[in-house]
């Protein structure tokens, strides 16, 4: 008999998710897709990522299976959520020298070292901090900027899931080891089931950095699946809410 995790005390409103290591049964009111970071500094030549060096050329397959999970998951009642890293026009957010932030943030560090391009990289209101064009939030949707790594950290997120009854969190976006599993992690610390469509998320650098994110999440904190399955998990819930 095959394994599912369900953590709802109604399973007939739950969908069933194939997924690694074991199938996982949430319910679409009580989940929410959350899109980590899909701007132009991550996604788009010109971005951030490309400025730093990073390959940035693979991003397009991203972000057509984002897409199509999105449109599945608000097709069948998910809450749809988009973050957005960055910082005010000055970085006061970002920390200043006291901050380890200051120190790691490869787009702060390229910054002092490119003077020409203060303030133009992931500052709120500039094109590098937008959503990339393919990717466009509609109304119902939770657009939250998020200051560091973790959509967790000094965010609202935690107290809108709740107020909400979400427990379940489906995960895509940039970058998978960074902000895509320290947001997953921090909630597995906060009694939330994550769920990484692998195949919508994407990792600039090394293949191995991709591959070990998969893992942790896979083997200590959450569940791995793919867009075509989570399409098919909710075909049903979609075409009851059609007819409703």
């Amino acid at each position: 008999m095959n394994t599912v995790i369900c953590a709802t005390a109604n399973p007939e409103n739950n969908v069933t998710l194939s997924a690694r290591p074991e199938a996982i049964a949430f319910p679409p009111h009580q989940t929410a897709l959350i899109v980590v970071d899909m701007q132009n500094a991550y996604a788009t030549t010109g971005g951030y990522l490309d400025l730093a060096g990073f390959d940035v050329s693979a991003t397009r397959p991203v972000i057509e299976n984002i897409n199509i999970a999105v449109k599945a998951a608000r097709d069948a009642g998910i809450q749809i959520i988009w973050f957005q890293n960055g910082w005010d026009e000055q970085y006061i957010e970002a920390g200043g020298a006291g901050s380890p932030n200051f120190h790691k943030s490869n787009a702060l560090k390229t910054m002092r070292n490119h003077p020409e391009l203060q303030g133009k990289l992931l500052a709120k209101g500039g094109w590098d901090y937008d959503l990339v064009d393919a990717l466009k939030p509609q109304p119902g949707d939770i657009v939250l900027p998020k200051p560091r790594y973790s959509g967790f950290f000094n965010t609202p997120l935690d107290s809108m899931l709740r107020s909400r009854g979400i427990r379940h969190l489906i995960f895509t976006g940039i970058a998978t080891n960074v902000c895509v599993e320290s947001t997953l992690r921090d909630g597995f610390f906060l009694e939330y089931f994550g769920v990484v469509l692998e195949d919508a998320t994407y990792q600039a650098g090394p293949s191995f950095a991709q591959q070990a994110a998969i893992f942790n999440i896979e083997a200590f904190f959450g569940w791995v699946s793919d867009v075509k399955t989570f399409c098919h998990a909710l075909a049903p819930q979609t075409a009851l809410n059609r007819t409703a």
